[in-house]
């Protein structure tokens, strides 16, 4: 029961006006505190190396070598600028003058320590699925060098989940703290378990000083909390607004923006009846997409094409019908365990309206829904035969290989569906080695086209990013990748 407080407990501290300290005494100006409901707790005790590295980020607190402007391009952080030396090699230069939250100065040896210290873990970092990475120091410099070539090295140090922390932020059993160890506007100075953490703002910061004093995080897996808490003045910016609650805010609250998210239906080829590819087909064929943007999202999605969203504009204009199909066989009363998890609200509506498409084609179906924290673990293990999941697809470098070597190849470390095709495998690849470009662009199109003709994943939806800002809030960030939101110049009016 302890880890269910969190959820447990929103509507009674909105009810009460606790709300990480309560921001409706103090939500105007004087204070400049920015009050955040966020969507899901820390998973991982805020280690960068796991996807709460995406918070950390969020927060500006934990900054990268290298960012991503608004088109995936490359662009300075930590690093100022950076040439490829070899076919495998590159050197990055050290942004001089940067001290971490803890009075340390960002050196060389200090990002090296982080590099190393990513390539260590277990699990990796995401972004390090199956790259072979080394780094040594140099008197302002760090090289980089991978097993094997790599034109997206740059794009891959901007992950959130390879940011730069100081050295004693590392523990050598492995454990990472960044409480008052990163280098950005905001530091972060205490984290209380699953419920709140608070950021103060850094005065030594290397760039632009942060406009507003503080950040008060509130973990808040409830979505109509989420929503109330906006309305009421208790947050002022809330994170992934359901839909079911877009409608019930002022519209000048609330940004839509299209997302690299995909709502897909992950079907398990491991064990079970989803290992009949003719079943699988049949799952595909029952889906109704259009049935769950309608009835579901009300109309704030868009039908997926195929795993890449609008949020790529490349990738329906280059995507080529798919042939060649897999026919569907009939189910014949095959009894399957649908399972998705409640953090995301319209998920288990979603879940819901796909059981019931499923049953009409003829499978027998026992649906599954817990809190994610709950539910990854069994999802990985393959203990459902299908899960349904919104999943970001460029999340970690801009570029879409990293979803699809994680997700979708033998030694992924996301493969929810269990898929080990040798053809899948040779195309992602193929895709990783690709120059950045058109070329790569056609790889990865040819990579997803074999995904999809294994039906392990049939992507229903392509989400949109829906925050709720107070009207007082000014120059919140609105990302479709989900990497930042309150920045430097973020401030109440």
């Amino acid at each position: 029961m302890r880890a269910l407080l969190p959820f447990v407990l929103v509507p009674a501290l909105l009810a009460s006006g606790c709300f990480a300290g309560d921001p409706a005494a103090d939500a105007g100006p004087g204070d400049g505190r920015i009050k955040l409901a966020m969507l899901q707790p820390p998973r991982s005790g805020l280690s960068p190396f796991s996807d709460d590295a995406f918070k950390l980020s969020r927060w500006s607190t934990a900054e990268t070598l290298v960012t991503l402007d608004a088109d995936g391009n490359a662009r300075p952080g930590l690093a100022t600028d950076w040439q490829r030396t070899s076919d495998r090699s590159w050197e990055f230069t050290i942004r001089g003058g940067v001290t971490f939250h803890d009075g340390t100065a960002l050196t060389p040896a200090a990002v090296v320590n982080t590099l190393r210290r990513a390539t260590a873990a277990s699990p990796k970092p995401r972004i390090l699925d199956g790259v072979d990475l080394t780094a040594e120091a140099r008197e302002n410099s760090v090289v980089v060098t991978t097993g094997e070539q790599d034109p997206l090295v740059p794009h891959r140090l901007s992950s959130p989940q390879l940011a730069i922390l100081a050295e004693r932020a590392y523990a050598d059993d492995g454990r990472v703290d960044p409480v008052g160890t990163g280098t950005g506007p905001f530091r972060l100075v205490a984290v209380n378990g699953t419920t709140t953490a608070t950021l103060d703002r850094f005065d030594g910061y290397w760039g632009e000083e942060a406009r507003a004093a503080g950040i008060d995080v509130s973990f808040v897996p409830d979505g109509t909390a989420r929503a109330a808490a906006v309305r009421s003045g208790e947050a002022h910016i809330a994170e992934a607004v359901p839909v079911s609650q877009a409608a019930l805010l002022d519209p000048a609250t609330l940004t839509e923006v299209p997302m690299p998210r995909t709502n897909t239906l992950y079907l398990n080829t491991r064990s079970g009846p989803f290992l009949d590819a003719g079943l699988r087909a049949a799952a595909r064929e029952a889906i109704d997409a259009d049935e769950i943007v309608r009835g579901v999202y009300e109309g704030r999605a868009d039908v997926a094409e195929g795993l890449l969203g609008p949020a790529l504009p490349w990738a329906a204009e280059g995507r080529a019908p798919l042939a060649d199909r897999t026919a569907p066989a009939p189910p014949n009363g095959a009894a399957i365990t649908l399972a998705t998890f409640s953090d995301r609200a319209e998920l288990p509506e979603v879940a819901s309206v796909v059981q019931q498409r499923l049953e009409d084609a003829g499978f027998t179906v026992t649906q599954v829904v817990r809190e994610y924290a709950h539910i990854e673990q069994d999802a990985l293990a393959g203990r459902f035969d299908a899960f349904i999941l919104s999943r970001a697809t460029v999340l970690d470098s801009g570029d879409p290989v990293a979803y699809l070597r994680s997700d979708f190849t033998c030694d992924g470390s996301f493969n929810l569906s269990g898929l080990c095709d040798p053809a899948v495998d040779e195309l992602v690849g193929a895709a990783g080695r690709a120059e950045a470009g058109e070329a790569r662009r056609a790889a990865i199109l040819a990579a997803e086209a074999a995904v999809l003709r294994t039906d392990a994943a049939v992507p229903m939806l392509h989400e949109r990013v829906i925050q709720g800002d107070a009207t007082s809030v000014v120059d919140s960030a609105k990302d479709p990748r989900e990497r930042v939101l309150v920045t430097a110049a973020t401030h109440l009016r």
